[in-house]
């Protein structure tokens, strides 16, 4: 359905209906031009060849620094999906279970389906504010299970993980020595506090994106953060299938790194005004959801068929994404504000007509 929505909207954009577009989790700013200048210098000043699999040595020792590791605990990637399939791929080529709470982002799901993986779904609920109870994920795992996956802050709810509960499901994974990979692709633009995984102790992977702190998503460049030997592996990995990221993109990232305070405190604030508005709205219809402690989602509830709910606002002109491209969420249905406020505006008051 998730596709089947996606190239309705194309199509009816391609006979020119507008159409907003809360469907996609894409900011609709514009990447900095200081980054921009950045990949160009880079590309005249000849970086255009191969380069290392592991990714460039500037890039990977700023990011050592952020993150208090060594450069070799760093792999540069296109894209943090890239780094949490390679990641997948490697733990799980002897088989094994992954554990991934629910409601979720669905590549997770489909990476785990296409290396042969058994996935099991913590389902969570909104009434309990999504939290991920550690008593549940007990149950779960077994001696088969090589990995739980947390998305924190967690598309599609905007939900940061409370940091008792984290520490809980850490202890938990420690205990049965099981690498926990932690997706914080949107904790630099949160709201809240995010504990990172690193600040436990443990055989815990990172991976992490430039695409919507800096509104990069075209750029395709993430990294991963991992200890040595899993490290060497993805290198190797790589060296086989992408080669490199390009050094130009790796150049455009370390200006991001340099701009970074600025661009997410921008970003932050700009995703804050936009989902108290969404939530100014939405507060005056019968819809349940929970506030968001990050961009750019909200996942609420309601009397609908998601599913049939989506394609009828479809014909209204708006794009949202059923709940059931998340887990079995058929209730829920998620939309991203990535875009101006008076296009939410406008898109949250037909949404709120059609639930009235």
């Amino acid at each position: 359905m998730l596709y089947e929505i996606s190239e309705k909207v194309i199509r009816l954009q391609n006979e020119g209906k507008a159409i907003i577009k809360f469907n996609v989790g894409d900011p609709d700013q514009a990447t900095s031009p200081d980054i921009i200048n950045a990949a160009v210098k880079a590309m005249r000043d000849g970086k255009t060849k191969y380069g290392s699999s592991a990714g460039d040595a500037k890039l990977r020792q700023w990011l050592a620094e952020m993150y208090a590791v060594r450069p070799d605990n760093v792999v540069i990637t296109p894209g943090s999906k890239w780094a949490i399939f390679a990641m997948v791929s490697l733990l799980l080529k002897n088989g094994g279970n992954i554990i991934v709470p629910s409601p979720h982002w669905s590549s997770y799901a489909l990476i785990a389906h296409h290396v042969g993986a058994e996935l099991r779904l913590l389902k969570r609920d909104l009434e309990s504010e999504w939290e991920t109870p550690p008593e549940t994920l007990r149950r779960l795992i077994d001696a088969k299970t090589r990995l739980i996956i947390l998305n924190n802050p967690d598309n599609p709810t905007s939900k940061v993980m409370d940091s008792r509960n984290l520490e809980a499901i850490v202890e938990l994974a420690n205990e049965n020595q099981i690498p926990i990979l932690s997706d914080e692709t949107y904790a630099d633009i949160s709201f809240v506090k995010v504990r990172s995984i690193l600040d436990w102790e443990g055989p815990h992977l990172l991976v992490h994106s430039f695409s919507k702190t800096f509104a990069m998503t075209g750029w395709r460049i993430g990294f991963a953060i991992l200890d040595r030997e899993l490290a060497e592996q993805m290198v190797k990995l790589n060296q086989i299938s992408i080669s490199n990221v390009p050094l130009f993109t790796q150049e455009a990232a370390v200006k991001a790194l340099e701009l970074k305070d600025a661009i997410s405190r921008e970003m932050r604030e700009v995703y804050r005004r936009r989902a108290a508005l969404a939530c100014r709205i939405l507060s005056k219809t019968p819809l349940q959801f929970t506030q968001p402690d990050a961009p750019f989602y909200l996942f609420p509830k309601g009397d609908v068929d998601s599913e049939a709910f989506a394609l009828k606002l479809i014909d209204k002109g708006v794009a949202v994404v059923p709940g059931t491209a998340f887990g079995e969420y058929r209730s829920h249905f998620r939309i991203s504000l990535t875009m101006p406020e008076e296009s939410i505006q406008t898109g949250l008051e037909i949404i709120a007509e059609e639930c009235r």
